[in-house]
């Protein structure tokens, strides 16, 4: 049984799934256990366990009844949730993460502020999620 997982809900499945697809094993071993750019639905697993799910907004939106609301504020926003991924170097991942389709938010940055010995960098999938990248 998966304990708790992620599930993005996203209007540029494809892409996100193409972004997703090779950066997930490279960063956190995980493997891809059902799905494809087509959609409406992915899942990658570590160890038999659920860590992310891509899944169509408006395959989501259809099933809740909420196809006649935005699909996203009409004005910007500050993130109200991000991706963490604890990885052994975060500049060879972000160069992973920026090689397929990621954008930069924030270069790569030691924060002994934050933690002792963290660095980190931040950038977002093709759907716009923030993600940061951690080691320490």
């Amino acid at each position: 049984m998966d304990a708790l997982y992620t599930r993005l809900l996203v209007t540029r499945f494809a892409e996100c799934f193409e972004f997703y697809r090779p950066v997930l094993p490279a960063l956190i071993g995980a493997t891809l256990v059902k799905g494809s750019p087509d959609g409406p639905y992915a899942n990658w697993d570590v160890d038999d366990q659920a860590v992310l799910v891509l899944y169509d907004r408006s395959a989501m939106a259809a099933g809740l009844g909420t196809t006649d609301l935005p699909a996203r504020p009409s004005a910007p926003t500050q993130d109200s949730a991000m991706l963490v991924f604890r990885v052994g170097d975060v500049d060879e991942a972000l160069a992973l993460c920026l090689d397929h389709g990621g954008t930069l938010a924030a270069p790569a940055t030691d924060r002994p502020q934050w933690a002792p010995g963290l660095r980190t960098a931040h950038l977002r999938d093709p759907e716009g999620h923030l993600i940061e990248l951690q080691s320490y």
